[in-house]
């Protein structure tokens, strides 16, 4: 293992991952980031498993299959947040907790915070009951680091639209107006700065090379120097 690996996960005997997030409105690149970081990690020598939300293991993605069908919007806020828990338990115990316990990056495509602003801001679903589904399907883990990629809704749906073309049709959030998406952009910001220990912003207007090296710089500064600093 080279010096970079080694200093991402520890030198305990049973090594401790990280689990990274990645927030932001429809169209914000989270995917093309995930895998630009993924594969400039890899190259360092660490185990990186990237992911998603609603989805990641089988039966998550089977509610996440339902849940962007729109088929549980019936349900109401709190009733597609309940879903989004119950994937998101499945998510954690089979796929992130045991990456995370034999010191691998996750890196995972929206989680916690998107259920508080699509469910909890958005749709109003009430706050504490929004926190008690967190802490049933999380307990106390919180992200080591959230990168919010932060961009214009009209600009962050038209790239939606534009990636999906004609063939595919919308889906559950794809389809709700520009208010809807406008007020998501200011609810994850208002995330980001409510806990600005653990939530990054990025302006994912900028060109993506520039967009994936302000990335790399906050795991370089969060992981690598925070470590050398406690081995020193």
């Amino acid at each position: 293992m080279n010096q970079v690996a080694a200093v991402l996960v520890g030198q305990s005997a049973r090594p401790k991952g990280r689990l990274i997030t990645f927030e932001g409105g429809e169209g914000a690149g989270k995917s093309t980031q995930i895998r630009l970081l993924s594969q400039r990690l890899a190259q360092t020598g660490v185990e990186v498993v990237a992911t998603r939300e609603p989805g990641g293991t089988p039966r998550a993605e089977k509610l996440r299959d339902f849940i962007l069908s729109g088929r549980a919007s019936s349900l109401g806020p709190l009733g597609e947040a309940v879903l989004f828990a119950a994937a998101r338990i499945d998510h954690f115990d089979a796929l992130i907790a045991p990456a995370i316990e034999r010191g691998a990056i996750v890196l995972s495509d929206r989680f916690s915070d998107s259920t508080r602003a699509y469910q909890g801001v958005m749709g109003e679903a009430e706050p504490r009951k929004i926190a008690l589904l967190e802490k049933v399907a999380l307990g106390d883990l919180r992200p080591d680091l959230t990168i919010v990629l932060d961009i214009p809704a009209k600009v962050g749906l038209e790239r939606a639209f534009a990636r999906r073309g004609d063939h595919l049709a919308p889906d559950r959030f794809e389809r709700e107006d520009i208010s809807f998406h406008e007020g998501l952009r200011r609810a994850f910001l208002n995330i980001a700065a409510s806990e600005p220990d653990r939530c990054c912003v990025v302006d994912a207007l900028a060109p993506q090379e520039e967009v994936a090296q302000a990335i790399w710089q906050l795991v370089e500064a969060r992981f690598l120097g925070a470590n050398e600093a406690h081995a020193a």
